[in-house]
C-alpha cells in the first residue's frame, strides 16, 4: 500500500489485485475486466469525496452513468500483479464530470489510459441534472488539492 507521500495532491489511488477471474486464458487482463475495475474504483472514489453512492443512488435519487470513455491500453497486466489505478478529476460542468484515469503496474509502465464523462441524472426522469450544490464542493475540494 502507498503512503500519503507517495501520492500526488489531488489524486485518488486504488491499487487492485489481478485475479484469475480478470483474465483470458494467456493469464493477461480480458479488456471489459479493466472497466469492471474501473467502475469500482470511481465508487472507491465517491465515498472518499463523502458522498457514496449508497446516499446518491439509494436516498437522493441520483445517478452518475458514464456517457463517455476513451480507453488506451498501452500494456497488458498480468494474474497476480497488483496494479495502481490514478485517478483526477480534470473539468467539472453543470451535469458533467470528467476524470482522467492511469493504470500503472508494478514495475510503473503504464497499462491503460481512461478518459471518462460523468453525468448527473434523476433515476426518477433519467435525464441530466445540475450537480448538487454539496457535491460540486465535494468535488472541486478535490479537484483544488491538484
Amino acid at each position: 500500500m502507498h503512503t500519503n507521500s507517495d501520492i500526488p495532491t489531488g489524486q485518488f489511488v486504488a491499487e487492485r489485485l489481478i485475479r484469475f477471474s480478470h483474465c483470458d486464458p494467456a493469464g493477461i487482463v480480458f479488456f471489459p475486466r479493466y472497466f469492471e475495475l474501473l467502475n469500482g474504483v470511481v465508487e472507491d472514489w465517491w465515498a472518499h469525496i463523502g458522498k457514496p453512492w449508497t446516499e446518491t443512488v439509494s436516498e437522493r435519487r441520483m445517478g452518475t452513468p458514464t456517457a463517455q470513455i476513451d480507453t488506451t491500453f498501452v500494456a497488458p497486466s498480468h494474474f497476480g500483479e497488483t496494479v495502481r489505478f490514478e485517478l483526477s478529476v480534470s473539468h467539472v460542468g453543470n451535469s458533467s464530470l470528467h476524470l482522467t484515469h492511469r493504470i500503472v503496474g508494478p514495475d510503473g509502465g503504464e497499462r491503460v489510459r481512461f478518459e471518462q464523462r460523468m453525468v448527473a441524472t434523476s433515476l426518477d426522469t433519467h435525464r441530466p441534472m445540475p450537480w448538487p450544490e454539496d457535491i460540486r464542493q465535494a468535488i472541486h475540494g478535490f479537484k483544488e488539492k491538484s
